[in-house]
């Protein structure tokens, strides 16, 4: 399948003159390609339904079905901007900054009339029926021009192919992404949710979403154990004054919080916990003997992310982030990396999650501006993870400009059912954070050395790692992760106290389990326990109760299998432990 960018340039504008064809009072924003299909942001006088897509639809088709060809304006024409003031608002903008400023219209050749005119830079097909297999697909808000402080818009997205094959194929791809989206498993599984006022970007984890994270939780725990990382617990706000040194007020305050005056302070809630890990290590004085330190966190961060920008539990504004930071010695560096990078592979194979692509983000030395002003700190750090990637054998693309401003970084890269490259796990080198903040070791020569620091996040935060794992199962958790993981289904109420002994048992085995002891039909019972995708259910009746055998039905399967009531405990047990 190859992406016709100019086709869909053409049919955004043949979406945006059907639209003023049906609903004539709107006001136009404006009307890009994508990497997937073409949008339009509209401001109505009433609120669109996604019922009106298909009316719109056959307005367009009505618009291709005539030999109009699309043409650029003379540079004389004058756009009549009085019922169009966001295209007059882009007009003047790029007047100001000197921007050529260009007209393209729908042409009526035969009559040499205009019938729809749009400001725009041009790339387009000429022959509008050429545009024959196209889609609207949704309706979403959009701010205008992406800022939260103006106002909000409908945007009408859609996708336009060069043949019906092409298009077919990409609606099976959305029907699929659709299927994959966490936010529509998280909301049948009952595993998360949001409310606004629990305020925009702060998720809530209910019981079952907290079952799955605690599991995720104790691998983590475990791993950064087996790898060497102490684990410490600091403070969810900074004084302003520490991100201040750290340089991360200066570079990240957009994306910051506001002060919470408090006294004489002004606190932070922390985007990041690099300044408080610093802190403990330079509150005692270090022999190089201790080196590396590595410290662990669960951290709780706050960042303020646009409202435009948050997607479900990819995008948060509340989020705990699996980090930790190294402090070596200079000669520890590529080792450590390692290490760190045979860590982050054990974590994601545990998950079965597939890699995208391993990105190595370096500095653009042609926008120092963006960087720590320090060329030989910059030269040495990318060459030392160059070397660590060439040594390990791991392909990876080079992102220019992409570094953090301390320094560049190693990242593992997932593509979301969405289609977004998000950042799972990340490995970051930093010079200039121990130099900010004078840290010290005692070398072996009984002299004073900074020593550098290894940023790492494993898993990124469990929200963002939650939205990944139900997007790439479908929800479908292996046994040890569901929060679902056996229903207990008494066919009469007789069957109960058996039932709850089994219960008990399998509870203290850590198992999560429920007696479902309503009073509806068994087959309705077993039907709703696989929607919920509760991976076994066990029916009790007579015969289960006599023989003391249980019959186990798994999530997906016609399959059923006996066991004795005795060995039913291990037999889970090794469903358990199977991760390993």
């Amino acid at each position: 399948m190859k992406f016709n960018k100019k086709l869909n340039h053409t049919t955004s504008h043949i979406l945006a003159m059907a639209v003023l064809k049906i609903f004539p009072n709107t006001i136009l924003g404006f009307g890009p390609a994508t990497n997937e299909g073409f949008y339009y942001d509209f401001k109505f006088e009433k609120n669109l339904l996604e019922s009106d897509l298909l009316k719109i639809e056959k307005q367009m088709k009505k618009i291709i079905s005539n030999n109009f060809v699309m043409k650029k304006i003379d540079s004389q024409y004058e756009y009549d901007f009085s019922h169009q003031p966001l295209k007059r608002e882009l007009n003047d903008e790029f007047i100001s900054s000197d921007k050529e400023v260009t007209f393209y219209s729908i042409v009526n050749p035969s009559l040499q009339k205009d019938l729809f005119v749009d400001l725009c830079a041009g790339g387009h097909l000429h022959k509008i029926n050429d545009v024959k297999h196209f889609k609207l697909l949704s309706l979403a808000g959009a701010y205008w021009k992406g800022d939260s402080n103006n106002e909000q818009l409908t945007r009408i997205y859609g996708t336009a192919w060069d043949t019906k094959e092409e298009l077919n194929n990409f609606l099976s791809i959305i029907s699929e992404r659709k299927e994959r989206d966490h936010r529509k498993i998280g909301k049948e599984l009952n595993l998360f949710m949001f409310d606004k006022l629990s305020g925009h970007g702060f998720p809530i984890w209910l019981e079952d979403g907290m079952k799955v994270k605690r599991r995720i939780e104790e691998q983590i725990l475990w791993l950064d154990d087996k790898y060497g990382f102490k684990e410490v617990l600091t403070p969810i706000v900074g004084e302003r004054e520490l991100y201040v040194k750290s340089g991360h007020w200066d570079h990240y305050k957009d994306d910051m919080f506001a002060p919470i005056i408090a006294d004489h302070e002004k606190l932070i809630l922390r985007p990041m916990t690099c300044p408080h890990h610093i802190l403990i290590f330079r509150s005692t004085r270090r022999s190089y003997r201790e080196l590396p330190i590595r410290y662990s966190e669960q951290s709780n961060l706050y960042r303020h992310e646009k409202s435009g920008a948050l997607i479900g539990m990819e995008r948060v504004r509340g989020m705990q982030l699996t980090e930790g930071h190294i402090f070596a010695h200079k000669n520890q560096i590529i080792s450590e990396f390692k290490k760190c990078y045979e860590l982050i592979t054990e974590a994601l194979n545990m998950f079965n999650i597939n890699i995208f692509y391993v990105s190595l983000s370096v500095r653009d030395i042609n926008k120092k501006d963006k960087f720590y002003d320090d060329d030989k700190m910059w030269e040495e750090a990318e060459e030392d993870l160059r070397k660590v990637l060439k040594e390990l054998g791991v392909e990876y693309k080079e992102m220019k400009g992409e570094a953090a401003f301390y320094g560049p970084k190693i990242d593992i890269q997932i593509k979301t059912s969405l289609g977004h490259e998000v950042t799972m796990s990340t490995l970051q080198l930093d010079f200039l954070l121990p130099k900010k903040f004078d840290l010290t070791f005692i070398n072996s020569d009984g002299e004073l050395e900074t020593p550098v620091i290894i940023h790492r996040g494993l898993i990124s935060t469990y929200e963002r790692f939650l939205a990944i794992l139900l997007e790439q199962t479908k929800g479908n958790l292996p046994f040890w992760l569901s929060p679902k993981q056996v229903a207990i289904i008494p066919v009469n109420e007789e069957h109960n106290d058996y039932s709850n002994d089994i219960y008990k048992m399998l509870k203290q085995e850590r198992i999560h389990v429920l007696v479902d002891d309503r009073n509806e039909r068994v087959s309705k019972k077993i039907r709703e326990a696989q929607i919920a995708k509760t991976k076994i259910q066990i029916v009790i009746g007579d015969k289960e109760v006599e023989n003391d055998k249980l019959s186990l039905r798994f999530y997906g399967s016609e399959k059923i299998k006996i066991i004795s009531k005795d060995k039913i405990v291990n037999y889970l047990r090794k469903l358990t432990i199977e991760k390993k």
